[in-house]
């Protein structure tokens, strides 16, 4: 499919273009990307205003704690990517993305591509993989060295919610490999972005 796609860092002056794709249901069931930035019984208390708010300030707070992604000047993607200690929920040692080392989880070139979420009229089209190679790229230009990820390996559907954690599939094709698998269908997958 031949859809033009730019990439920017989010920013506290791109918070509207955030707020506008994730409309008024904050994604999916009024996540708001917070789902691996906060402990399940602190975020399931939350009200979606308060997650909301809380990711506003995070990306205010700075550094972009992912890209978003325009067609024809439109938000239509957002794809959170950024140094492991940045979602602390990635590293939990309850969790199957957790870090094959300790010191992991605080080494800052050490990167996770945690969460993907695109405007249901362009799910489905193949996009994944163009979403995921500007990851790569951005995630390459700030400095990251290594570069995680803890996708799903099958659903029975493209346009599944569980795909917002990213389909095995499209790492592999993008040169990920698995450093360990904790539970089945759940690789913690890994990219050298200096190889």
């Amino acid at each position: 499919m031949d859809i033009d796609l730019r990439f920017e860092p989010v920013t506290a002056e791109r918070w509207g273009d955030f707020e506008k794709l994730f409309g008024p249901q904050g994604g999916f069931y009024n996540c708001w990307c917070v789902a691996l930035r906060l402990p399940y019984a602190l975020r399931t208390k939350m009200e979606p205003s308060e997650r909301k708010t809380h990711m506003q300030d995070r990306i205010a707070a700075g550094p972009p704690p992912g890209i978003l992604c325009y067609n024809e000047g439109e938000p239509v993607a957002w794809v959170q990517v950024g140094p492991r200690h940045d979602v602390p929920q990635f590293n939990s040692p309850r969790t199957v993305s957790r870090p094959l080392e300790e010191g992991d989880a605080h080494d800052p070139s050490i990167w996770a591509v945690s969460c993907f979420f695109l405007l249901p009229k362009l799910r489905g089209k193949g996009l994944s993989h163009r979403l995921l190679a500007g990851a790569i790229d951005y995630a390459r230009s700030q400095g990251a060295r290594l570069l995680e990820a803890c996708p799903i390996d099958y659903v029975k559907q493209s346009k599944s919610v569980t795909l917002c954690i990213g389909s095995t599939a499209i790492f592999d094709t993008a040169g990920f490999e698995t450093i360990a698998r904790r539970k089945d269908g759940r690789p913690l997958m890994r990219l050298d972005l200096h190889a």
